[in-house]
């Protein structure tokens, strides 16, 4: 079995059972009961003072349990991770295309955080916000949990601007730059997100930068933060982004195609430091294909 280094955290939700193993049962249907006792059995799901739980300890609404992920084994991703800085307090890294930000699925050691934390030993760091697998460029990275809310604020207050490179169709039709409105909700199966009627609670910017006969390029400007809205929108847009698999219709392709990366981008990231009150912009190295 491959093994997390660090362990998940889970609070169990209100629910009739009567003991934690069988409100983890209910919380990831996906497991199955008998790899939730083997693990409990080898000590691996521990409570909130981090002391192992067994079969028979009682649930409790909202307790907290922190378990580890396994695996019996895992792809790995290919191409590397960039620090781009490194400082007491932050990290920036430069995300290849493919490689989780952190544990999911069938992915527990091939992820940004276990390699950054292998990489610059630290298994205290944090993601400050998330990508998509499937797309490159930046993220940020918390080092200590002192300063890990004043960076936190950033997003939540939106007080960071982000900026992302897209290919896709050329959209002759459209004025730019124009910003996308629309209703985001979970779509079917449960990991695609769709549009759906009611008020808006994404917006996005888009305008172009460069034109090419069958291809733009495209900058694309998420005012909010909602899971999979850049390809939602130029999904809806009429212009889906290249080896986009999700959208506008799930392709059911076996494994990954790395030579087949989405071409979407986190290109730049800006914001003024809340603990220097320096003003910092952060640019990704990687490009996307040539028109």
């Amino acid at each position: 079995m491959i093994h997390a280094a660090a362990p998940s955290t889970v609070h169990l939700p209100q629910g009739d059972w009567a003991t934690a193993v069988d409100g983890l049962c209910a919380c990831f249907p996906r497991i199955a009961r008998a790899q939730w006792l083997d693990r409990v059995r080898r000590g691996r799901v521990l409570d909130a003072h981090d002391r192992p739980i067994d079969e028979h300890t009682p649930y409790r609404a909202g307790m907290k349990l922190r378990y580890f992920r396994e695996v019996e084994s895992e792809p790995v991703i290919p191409g590397e991770e960039i620090v781009l800085h490194a400082d007491g307090h932050l990290v920036v890294v430069d995300k290849p295309h493919f490689l989780p930000v952190i544990p999911a699925g069938g992915y527990v050691q091939q992820t940004l955080l276990a390699r950054l934390a292998r990489r610059l030993g630290n298994p205290a760091l944090v993601p400050l916000h998330r990508l998509d697998r499937d797309t490159a460029g930046l993220v940020l990275f918390s080092v200590q949990p002192a300063t890990r809310d004043a960076y936190l604020s950033l997003f939540r207050e939106r007080r960071i601007v982000k900026r992302y490179e897209a290919l896709a169709a050329p959209l002759p039709q459209c004025t730019f730059p124009l910003v996308h409105r629309s209703r985001l909700e979970a779509g079917e199966p449960f990991f695609r997100v769709r549009e759906g009627q009611g008020e808006a609670n994404s917006l996005t910017r888009v305008d172009v930068i460069e034109r090419g006969p069958r291809q733009w390029r495209y900058v694309l400007e998420p005012l909010t933060g909602r899971k999979h809205q850049l390809r939602v929108h130029m999904a809806a847009l009429g212009a889906p982004i290249v080896n986009d698999r999700f959208y506008p219709t799930l392709q059911n392709r076996p494994g990954d195609d790395f030579s087949r990366p989405l071409q979407l981008l986190a290109r730049g990231l800006a914001f003024v430091d809340p603990l220097t009150g320096q003003a910092r912009e952060f640019r990704s190295r990687r490009s996307l294909e040539p028109l």
